[in-house]
């Protein structure tokens, strides 16, 4: 890869990755570091990159950077337990947005992920198995568990709208 096809990278994908990783996170300042290294990372190792397959990279090392990050955060934070039987109550129409991305925070990193990922970039199966390092059998077993799980919270009595 050139510099100036990493220049090009750069303008075409840095939202893209940016959104999915803020989708994930949920805390913009994170979400710059987490990008801002894997764009690092694919400078170091421009050379050895493929042009063609920048973007699958670029995924690729941000969904790992986010990750690390992840696990950083839990080891330096109490994780709060949150109460399976909270129901959310009396949600104006407005709301839907607030009430899809709780529907996603309940998810597990690996699924909230997956359907970022298929659902919000486009991708393939098979390419998010290359991306999260999961066979395309089980992208599609987790998707489908997650799909589930956010029917069923998102069709909850008290949810609907």
């Amino acid at each position: 890869m050139t510099e100036k096809e990493y220049n090009e990278c750069v303008t075409t994908f840095s939202d893209n990755v940016y959104r999915f990783i803020l989708k994930n996170l949920r805390h913009e300042e994170d979400a710059r570091d987490v990008v801002q290294t894997a764009f690092e990372k694919m400078w170091r190792n421009r050379e050895d990159i493929d042009a063609q397959k920048s973007k699958s990279y670029l995924f690729t090392v941000a969904y790992h950077q986010m990750i690390d990050h992840i696990r950083k955060v839990k080891r330096i934070q109490l994780r709060e337990e949150f109460d399976d039987d909270i129901r959310v109550q009396n949600k104006p129409a407005n709301n839907l947005k607030k009430i899809l991305e709780e529907a996603l925070a309940r998810l597990s990193e690996t699924q909230r992920s997956l359907v970022l990922l298929k659902d919000y970039e486009g991708y393939s199966y098979e390419e998010i198995g290359k991306i999260t390092g999961l066979s395309e059998s089980q992208v599609k077993v987790y998707l489908h568990r997650a799909r589930v799980q956010l029917k069923n919270f998102l069709v909850k009595k008290e949810n609907v709208i």
